[in-house]
């Protein structure tokens, strides 16, 4: 079986690390408290901040134009250098799209143990990210390194949208659709590479996932029939979708049997290959969502999944679903799925079987 570590061979960097990807983030409930009182109403050319956990920060500039700012890192989910700079950059970059912009220019966040890698797998990971960047057309502009005690990379990314086309996570209204653009299960995934049972077709199969762009977010932003958005990371689908009902004060309804998967995950899940990330998800947003009896355990696992560089949600006019979902798979997303709807009701997450 390949390692997946061609740039050092003698190092892995997924041992040098705690956790992984999206999985590094802080749980849902620790985040909201850290969170709390941090709201401004100071600026009003402020149009999204961290009021409903959207995925970047919104300026207008003018009733033409919006700046819209992010940034994400995490270590390493991977063991070669350049993939991982790759995913990570994907990833940085799935914020812009998400608020339905176009990105425009990146900086450079790295940290890392300078006594246990050697410069060339900085180097391998930073060439990563730039080609990812320029797959997305834009440039690594700069940025800021550090040493740290575990190898760490990411991006700020800067982009723009005119105020008509940014979409939040807020705004899901009922009759909507509910369409995941990307298959679930990188985390189990990557938990099964940790234990060294990925085998190479697997690792491609999560590879082509992660360093797929959002870029569709762009389109759905010029869609009058999108109403939100919001992409699917660390807080696994339900904690997300979560998000965006707690935003809209609605119910979304999710059927488990429409949601796409990564063709072994169910089989990972089920053999153990869960990540505490799950665990930690649940323990924190649990009590805002239902499920049925018996619900096996393996697929609340699923649903929890920490995502890196995952798809994104998106809920739009139900009788333009089909249309809409036509655009998407036509654009690479061919995993893209109607996987639910949206109901008045009580701000939360309801999952059936059928």
């Amino acid at each position: 079986m390949n390692d997946h570590c061609a740039g050092s061979p003698s190092v892995r960097l997924t041992e040098l690390a705690h956790g992984g990807g999206c999985g590094c983030k802080l749980a849902p409930a620790v985040l909201q408290q850290l969170l709390a009182g941090q709201a401004s109403t100071l600026f009003p050319q402020l149009l999204v901040g961290t009021e409903t956990s959207d995925d970047a920060a919104v300026w207008r500039l003018s009733d033409e134009l919006c700046v819209i700012a992010t940034t994400d890192f995490f270590m390493p989910i991977v063991d070669d250098p350049h993939d991982f700079g790759r995913i990570a950059a994907t990833n940085a970059i799935s914020d812009v799209y998400a608020m339905g912009g176009t990105p425009i220019l990146a900086l450079a966040i790295l940290g890392m143990p300078l006594g246990k890698l050697p410069v060339a797998v900085a180097r391998d990971i930073l060439a990563g990210g730039a080609a990812a960047c320029a797959v997305a057309g834009i440039p690594v502009a700069g940025g800021h390194s550090i040493d740290t005690a575990e190898p760490i990379y990411g991006l700020a990314v800067v982009g723009t949208a005119p105020p008509g086309q940014i979409r939040r996570n807020a705004g899901a209204r009922p009759g909507d659709a509910l369409i995941l653009t990307k298959a679930i299960g990188v985390g189990i995934y990557a938990n099964a590479l940790r234990k060294g049972e990925l085998d190479d077709a697997g690792y491609a199969e999560m590879l082509a996932s992660m360093t797929l762009l959002n870029r569709i977010g762009a389109t759905m932003g010029t869609r009058s029939a999108v109403h939100a958005m919001t992409d699917v990371t660390g807080f696994g689908l339900l904690g997300h979708g979560l998000e965006m009902a707690r935003a809209s004060e609605v119910t979304l309804r999710i059927s488990a049997k429409a949601v796409p998967f990564l063709s072994r995950a169910r089989r990972f899940a089920e053999a153990g290959h869960v990540t505490g990330a799950s665990h930690r998800n649940w323990d924190s947003y649990g009590t805002g969502v239902t499920l049925p009896d018996r619900f096996p355990e393996a697929l609340r696992h699923l649903l929890t999944d920490a995502q890196t560089s995952g798809g994104l949600l998106i809920s739009c006019a139900g009788n333009e679903a089909e249309d809409i979902l036509a655009i998407i798979r036509a654009s690479g997303c061919t995993m893209a799925s109607i996987i639910g709807s949206v109901a008045a009701g009580p701000a939360r997450m309801e999952v059936s079987e059928s």
